[in-house]
């Protein structure tokens, strides 16, 4: 045990939670969203595309007092057309942690330390246990790290040192078996040194048999991909 501590020590030497985010006023990252939704009653699926922007507006303080940037979203069809806005966003970094808040939901997006194997509960701040929530899926999900300071590259962006955040990875029934509920769980996030979020991959699938077979309500996909940084 003190030997695997202290190689751990030394391949991170307390890496802290600003390493792997940029957040300054006026900065703005732009990505390419592919949202997968289901139509015709759940019963088939298609992809939208579109551009997100991400615009650091402001440094402010929470309701809990803590430091906070304003962070506003925007999103576009296409690259030659004008940019809308679509909602609000809140970062919040302390020394231990990393809260991102969209859409009323807090998640705990990166935690010290910053190791390869350390877990924690990403979702604690979510509803995911009330009777009425329609987020249940979401419990219990432990985000852990992998791939630490490993080289990434997407497009034309190459990253020298990333971090990876495997939040989900689950699989209830059998998704072949068209005559049987399943459903399915899977999410990732990565993270560049010096710049923040650079992809991120979602999907939930809930899949009801009965009535011919159809995708339930809230079922959806989001892969988010960096293509323009500060």
């Amino acid at each position: 045990m003190l030997f695997a501590s202290c190689n751990k020590t030394s391949e991170y030497p307390n890496i802290p939670i600003a390493d792997y985010l940029s957040l300054q006023t006026g900065q703005s990252f732009v990505y390419q969203l592919d949202s997968l939704v289901y139509t015709n009653f759940g019963t088939k699926d298609t992809i939208r595309s579109y551009q997100v922007k991400f615009l650091v507006d402001s440094l402010i303080q929470d309701n809990l007092n803590r430091p906070a940037y304003r962070v506003f979203r925007f999103i576009r069809k296409q690259a030659t057309d004008q940019w809308t806005p679509d909602a609000t966003c809140w970062a919040i970094a302390t020394t231990d942690q990393f809260e991102w808040v969209e859409n009323n939901l807090r998640f705990i997006k990166l935690r010290r330390p910053i190791e390869n194997g350390f877990s924690w509960k990403g979702n604690a701040f979510i509803d995911t246990y009330s009777t009425n929530s329609s987020l249940r899926y979401m419990d219990n999900w432990n985000y852990t790290y992998d791939s630490v300071g490993s080289p990434y590259t997407i497009g034309n962006l190459a990253f020298e040192k990333t971090i990876t955040i495997r939040q989900r990875d689950e699989i209830i029934g059998t998704p072949e078996d068209p005559d049987g509920y399943h459903e399915i769980n899977q999410s990732v996030e990565k993270y560049a040194k010096g710049v923040g979020l650079i992809y991120k991959n979602f999907f939930h699938k809930e899949y009801q048999p009965n009535n011919g077979g159809y995708v339930a309500d809230g079922s959806y996909g989001i892969t988010l991909t960096l293509i323009q940084q500060p």
